[in-house]
C-alpha cells in the first residue's frame, strides 16, 4: 500500500498537469456558423459568403452562413453575444453594429466590446457623396458654399436614421458646420430612387449601389468618404482633401463572442488574411472597389475602439437618437 500511494499521486499530478487542449477535440471538428445581421444579398452576406466558401476549405469542416436582420443589427448581435465561446458561432459585424449602435441606442442587449471577440477585419467598400446632377456643385468646396448660402434648405436621403450612409453626411455637415435636412427611407435602395428622382439634393451611397448611374450621368459623384480615393473613381478626391480629419469609413469584420480562446481567434484571422490575399478574392475587392487591411485580432479591436469614440462625437455633436 505505501508504494501503491505515491504511484497514485504520480498519476494523478500528470493527469492534473495535462494540457486542457490535449483533452479536447481539434477545432474545428464540426460545422462553424457565421451569422449575418442583415437582409440576403447585401455587402456583409456577399463577403460572409465569399468568406465562408474559402474558410470551409481551408478548415475541413461546414461553414454556415445564417442571415438575422433585423433593429438595425441588433438582434443578430445579441444571438452571437449570447452563443458559446468556442469557435462554432461568429457574426459578420460592421461599424453599425459594433462602433455606431452603442451610441445610437440607449437600451442595447450587450456591450458591443465586453460581449465580444474581435477575429479579423474582412473588408470596407468604398462610399461616395453622390448629388442629383440639378444642383449645381461638383466639389466638396461647392457643396459647403452653396449649403451655406442656403441653410436649411438643401436636403439629403439616407438608408435609415442611423445607418452609415446617413452618419457619413452627418459627418461632413458637421465638419463643415452645416445646415441639412435629413431625409431618412427604408434602405439604400430606396435613398438612391429618391435621389434620381430628385426629392433629395445628395446622398452617400455605396460605390456598387452608384456605379451604374454615376456612370450613366444620372449622378454626379463629387467626393469618396474613406481615407483613400476610389479605385472606380481615381479622379475623385476624398471628403478629407477639403476637410481635413473628416473620413467615414464602412467596414465589416468577423467577431465571436466574450471569451473566444486566443488560438482559435488567431486561427480563424490568419485564414482570413490568407484568402483575402487569393488573386480570386483580391480581384473581387477590386471589382467591388473594397479594401481589406490585415490585422491582428488586437489591432482589429483597437481599431474597433476607435470608431466607437470617433462615431460617438458625431451622434452626441448632431444629437441623433434611436430608440
Amino acid at each position: 500500500m505505501r508504494r501503491l500511494f505515491p504511484a497514485l499521486l504520480a498519476c494523478a499530478a500528470a493527469a492534473i498537469s495535462t494540457p486542457l487542449a490535449a483533452q479536447m477535440p481539434a477545432y474545428p471538428a464540426k460545422p462553424i456558423r457565421i451569422v449575418v445581421p442583415y437582409a440576403v444579398g447585401g455587402y456583409a452576406d456577399t463577403f460572409a459568403r465569399l468568406v465562408a466558401a474559402d474558410l470551409a476549405k481551408a478548415m475541413g469542416q461546414p461553414v454556415i452562413v445564417v442571415s438575422k436582420p433585423g433593429a438595425n443589427g441588433n438582434i443578430a448581435c445579441e444571438y452571437v453575444a449570447k452563443a458559446a465561446s468556442d469557435g462554432y458561432t461568429l457574426l459578420m459585424g460592421g461599424v453599425n453594429t459594433h462602433a455606431i449602435n452603442t451610441s445610437l441606442y440607449s437600451d442595447l442587449p450587450f456591450d458591443p466590446v465586453r460581449d465580444f471577440t474581435p477575429v479579423s477585419f474582412v473588408v470596407a467598400p468604398n462610399t461616395l457623396i453622390v448629388v442629383n446632377p440639378a444642383l449645381d456643385v461638383s466639389t466638396v468646396g461647392e457643396l459647403v458654399a452653396l449649403a451655406r448660402s442656403k441653410p436649411g434648405l438643401l436636403n439629403y436621403g439616407s438608408g435609415g436614421t442611423g445607418t452609415f450612409t446617413h452618419l457619413a453626411v452627418e459627418s461632413l455637415k458637421s465638419s463643415a458646420n452645416l445646415d441639412l435636412i435629413h431625409v431618412p427611407y427604408k434602405g439604400e435602395g430606396e435613398s438612391l430612387l429618391a435621389l434620381l428622382r430628385g426629392d433629395v439634393a445628395l446622398a452617400a451611397l455605396s460605390v456598387p449601389t452608384a456605379l451604374q448611374h454615376v456612370r450613366s450621368g444620372k449622378l454626379r459623384p463629387i467626393a469618396a468618404t474613406g481615407t483613400s480615393r476610389s479605385s472606380a473613381f481615381p479622379d475623385l478626391p476624398t471628403v478629407a482633401q477639403t476637410l481635413p480629419g473628416d473620413s467615414a469609413i464602412s467596414w465589416i469584420g468577423l467577431f465571436g463572442p466574450a471569451m473566444l480562446a486566443p488560438e482559435i481567434a488567431l486561427r480563424l484571422n490568419q485564414e482570413v488574411g490568407n484568402l483575402m490575399a487569393s488573386p480570386e478574392l483580391r480581384e473581387r475587392l477590386a471589382a467591388s472597389d473594397s479594401t481589406f487591411v490585415a490585422m491582428t485580432p488586437a489591432e482589429f479591436g483597437a481599431f474597433q475602439k476607435s470608431e466607437i469614440a470617433r462615431w460617438a462625437a458625431v451622434i452626441r455633436k448632431n444629437r441623433i437618437r434611436v430608440e
